[in-house]
Parts: structure tokens; C-alpha cells; sequence
């Protein structure tokens, strides 16, 4: 599966939806079939963060959008468990405070984004500034329709900057949702999550999805592309954004670094007497059992002879 150019946007391209199947499970038969793809896709993504860590020179910033109940939290929780948090955080993007909006709509996005070494995963996004604020007119639209552009614009100075972008749409549709919205109803761990404004809000449905298209296909580029993941399948979601994540991160072609100090050196130094009495315990150990193994054939000589008298 060829996740990059399978599900990624290309620019200049107009999007729709309605013509991508939310249901798409690739060549899956079900959930039992990928767990230990995931697994091994869970292992390498490991790997991978612990070379940029070490590495120190690139920089990844992931970003999550959905419609309510797209998965955004489920993806967190079940692709970037791999990483460590140590070099990883999360940054969800709620309802602007006074202070943030007090500032331009990209200054609270602007400070949160990661710095050498490190992942930084956007729960929401500056997107929600030409999305929710365009679906209910929170402001004109001569200022909403600007932002593409400006949004264009910090993206590829975050890239020109070394900061590798990748940003995933997670498509469901709309009866999934509300699956999704009756399992919170009914299931005690996720009543939590659930609000009246979940339902109330799917009468701008359409309108959600005419937003996401335009920013879809205004904002793909190659510095910061989209892709438009498949996601009313949880574990195939999980399986198409961890591939996009390992090939990413495989195209650094990362490297430790070399050590800064002399490994002999340091060696002789330090562990020369514990590496003598190591050496000391294995001969002494091996002439232990020779002894051990002669004193054994000696028994059964004797044996033998005893047998024929």
C-alpha cells in the first residue's frame, strides 16, 4: 500500500469529499489482518524518533483535523503511543482565550509549534480560522478567504526553517458520526465526551465539508501536504497515518551520531579492571570445567571396568 500517493492531495487540486470512500480498508479484511502490521509499524516509528532525537536536526510537526467525532483523540492515542514523550507533546487547540484573541489568529499556533529533535502533534489547528469561523461567520468574509494564503505562507516559512509538516483530514461520514455520537450516549467511559452542540452541529454538515474541500485543496503543497485519510475503519486510520509517519521519517535517512569522545580510550580508562576480572571469572570458569568434564570421563572408565571383572 502506497499510503503517501494514495491519500495525499496534490496542489492544486479541487477535493470532494463525497467522492472519497470514508469506508476504504485497502486490501484488509478486517482488524485481526493488520495487528501485527501495526505492531511492526508501532516498532519502527519508535526507532525513527529515537535517531531524530539523537540526531538533533529535524523537526516534525504532525497536524489532526475531523469533523466531531473524526478521531482525532483515538488517533493520539493509538499511532503516537509509539513515541516518547520525552521529544513528543500534544497541543490541543480549543475555544481562543481573551489573551489569544487579544493577538493574530496564528500567534497561539506560531509558539506551540516543536524545535529541533522534537514531534509536536496539533489536536486542531490554525485551520479551525477558516473552518468553524467561516461555517458561522465569526468574521466577514473578506478576512476568512485572506487567511488561505496567510496560512500558505507560515507553513512554508515553518518548512523553510526545517520543520517537516504533515497534516491528515480524518474522513468519516455522517452516519458513522452518529454511531460514534450514540456509542457516547451509551457507553459509561465516553458519556464525558458528548454535548447537545455535537448534534446541533451536524446541521452545518455540508457546510463543514464545502470548508474542509476549499482549505483541502488551497493549502497542499509539498512542504505541507494534506492527506485525506480513510477513517469510519479505527484501525485502518491508525495503519494509513503510521505508514505516512514511517515513510516520512524515512526519507531523512537519519543517522546517530558519531561519539564525541574516544571509545578506547574511555574503555581502557574506566573499564579496563572490570573487563580484566570479567576475564579473570572466564578462565577461572572454563578451567572449572574441563577439571569437570575429565572428572566425569574418569567415572565412566571406571564403570566400565568394574562391569567386566
Amino acid at each position: 500500500m502506497n499510503t503517501i500517493d494514495q491519500f495525499r492531495i496534490k496542489t492544486n487540486s479541487q477535493v470532494n469529499l463525497g467522492k472519497i470512500e470514508a469506508d476504504f480498508r485497502g486490501d484488509y479484511d478486517g482488524e485481526e489482518a493488520a495487528i501485527e502490521v501495526q505492531e511492526k509499524l508501532n516498532q519502527r516509528l519508535s526507532e525513527l524518533q529515537a535517531l531524530m532525537y539523537a540526531e538533533n536536526m529535524h523537526v516534525l510537526l504532525v497536524v489532526l483535523q475531523a469533523m466531531d467525532g473524526g478521531g482525532k483523540d483515538g488517533t493520539i492515542r493509538h499511532v503516537m503511543e509509539a513515541w516518547n514523550p520525552q521529544s513528543c507533546n500534544v497541543v490541543g487547540f480549543k475555544v481562543p482565550t481573551a489573551e489569544e484573541l487579544a493577538h493574530d489568529y496564528l500567534w497561539r499556533i506560531h509558539k506551540a509549534t516543536p524545535r529541533k529533535g522534537q514531534i509536536t502533534v496539533f489536536n486542531r489547528s490554525h485551520y479551525e480560522d477558516v473552518l468553524v469561523v467561516r461555517v458561522h461567520n465569526l468574521v466577514p468574509r473578506d478576512v476568512w478567504s485572506r487567511r488561505y494564503n496567510e496560512i500558505n505562507n507560515f507553513e512554508r516559512g515553518l518548512a523553510n526553517s526545517g520543520t517537516t509538516i504533515v497534516k491528515f483530514f480524518l474522513h468519516i461520514d455522517k452516519e458513522e458520526q452518529l454511531r460514534r455520537f450514540g456509542d457516547r450516549l451509551y457507553e459509561p467511559d465516553k458519556q464525558w465526551k458528548i454535548s447537545e452542540a455535537d448534534y446541533t452541529e451536524r446541521e452545518y454538515w455540508d457546510d463543514y465539508q464545502q470548508a474542509y474541500e476549499e482549505a483541502l485543496s488551497k493549502c497542499s503543497f509539498s512542504y505541507a501536504p494534506w492527506y485525506v485519510i480513510p477513517a469510519n475503519q479505527k484501525w485502518f486510520r491508525n495503519l494509513a497515518i503510521s505508514q505516512i509517519l514511517m515513510e516520512t521519517m524515512e526519507s531523512w535517512k537519519m543517522k546517530f551520531p558519531e561519539p564525541s569522545v574516544d571509545l578506547v580510550e574511555m574503555r581502557k580508562k574506566y573499564h579496563s579492571e572490570v573487563a580484566e576480572e570479567q576475564g579473570l571469572a572466564v578462565a577461572v570458569e572454563a578451567v572449572v570445567n574441563v577439571k569437570q568434564a575429565k572428572g566425569k570421563k574418569g567415572k565412566k572408565k571406571g564403570k566400565r571396568k568394574n562391569k567386566s571383572s
